[in-house]
């Protein structure tokens, strides 16, 4: 039987990952394929080296060739954080990642929580900064509300553990309730002490959650610490993709690269299974195309989604068979491979 690399794909394309309920090539995990003659060279792209699923899906692509013609299958693994690429932000921690979207009420706290999730159920050291300092909301999310930050014996802080991540919100400093009124000087100086004075450890990425709007907390950011880059979390509605343009000129002029965009409440899932796109469709996937930006994924409405944040356990965790669950973690795994991308494009050449 004959192989040429449009069989290859095709076989590929039929692999399922229950992980984010697609293939592959659909998902972007085969990074590059080549066949010579019986012979199909893969080069997948993983979050870590060794992660969760890792052989098993080696052995489906393996399997999947094979059946389509391939007598030798050659595979290289290609791991986004693997200690080899990229400089780090802060000591101990690879990668900063600022997910912000201009505006409030776009789930972006949502997105934050699912990304880091995710990417720690895929076997990543993951930080979680929840930055939105007026409207924390990633204590409720993980559920260590209530819970007070500790110091260590050198007065740093100590971070929260849930759900595979570390933790530190604005929300584990202040009574319950309590309505902050800060100005610039003094959010610029909290945010300082966040990111520097917090016990973080070795991270492969820290995940840090914006506030709404273009302000001081955006700007203070790109100056205390090298951020790898930011994603932007948008609904498919045109007045959401307004202020979502906003956020993306900002972050251009204070040289933070925008490494993607994720669609949230991209459309409602009927009972007959046809798509009702309640807040329009295709705004956001023609802005990624006009900016030149990839559209890391798209992620349906549903009551699971907020039902998952109001009880404490992100959706990728709760309900991991969703559409919904699937999509976030599709997400996180395209921008760890943007993440990659991104690092040795900079990488000196020797």
């Amino acid at each position: 039987m004959s192989l040429d690399e449009a069989g290859a794909r095709h076989a590929l394309g039929r692999i399922h990952d229950p992980a984010t309920g697609t293939d592959p090539i659909s998902d972007g995990t085969v990074r590059a394929l080549s066949v010579d003659g019986d012979r199909v060279s893969l080069r997948l792209g993983a979050v870590v080296p060794d992660g969760p699923g890792r052989r098993d899906l080696e052995q489906a692509v393996t399997e999947a060739v094979r059946d389509a013609g391939a007598a030798e299958v050659e595979i290289t693994v290609e791991a986004a954080f693997d200690g080899a690429a990229g400089t780090e932000a802060a000591p101990g921690i690879r990668h900063v990642v600022a997910v912000g979207s201009g505006k409030g009420g776009v789930g972006k706290s949502t997105v934050a929580a699912n990304v880091a999730a995710g990417l720690a159920q895929d076997g990543a050291r993951v930080g979680l900064l929840d930055a939105d300092i007026y409207g924390p909301s990633q204590a409720k999310m993980f559920a260590v509300e209530g819970k007070r930050l500790m110091a260590d014996e050198e007065k740093r802080i100590l971070p929260l553990r849930a759900h595979g991540v570390r933790l530190i919100s604005i929300a584990n400093l202040v009574e319950d309730g309590q309505a902050l009124t800060w100005r610039g000087p003094i959010l610029h100086g909290t945010l300082k002490q966040m990111l520097e004075q917090t016990v973080w450890g070795e991270l492969d990425v820290l995940v840090v959650d914006l506030p709404p709007g273009t302000g001081d907390v955006q700007l203070s950011l790109s100056q205390l610490t090298h951020v790898s880059g930011a994603v932007l979390v948008t609904t498919p509605q045109e007045m959401s993709l307004a202020d979502v343009r906003r956020a993306h000129t900002m972050m251009r002029k204070t040289h933070v690269p925008v490494l993607g965009a994720i669609e949230n409440m991209s459309w409602y899932e009927l009972p007959d299974g046809t798509r009702d796109p309640i807040f329009g469709e295709g705004a956001a996937r023609a802005w990624c195309e006009q900016e030149k930006l990839p559209l890391l994924g798209q992620v349906p409405i549903a009551r699971i989604v907020r039902e998952s944040g109001d009880d404490g356990t992100p959706l990728v965790l709760s309900h991991p068979e969703s559409p919904q669950a699937r999509a976030l973690r599709g997400a996180a795994r395209a921008l760890a491979f943007r993440l990659a991308e991104q690092a040795r494009a900079t990488l000196p050449v020797v």
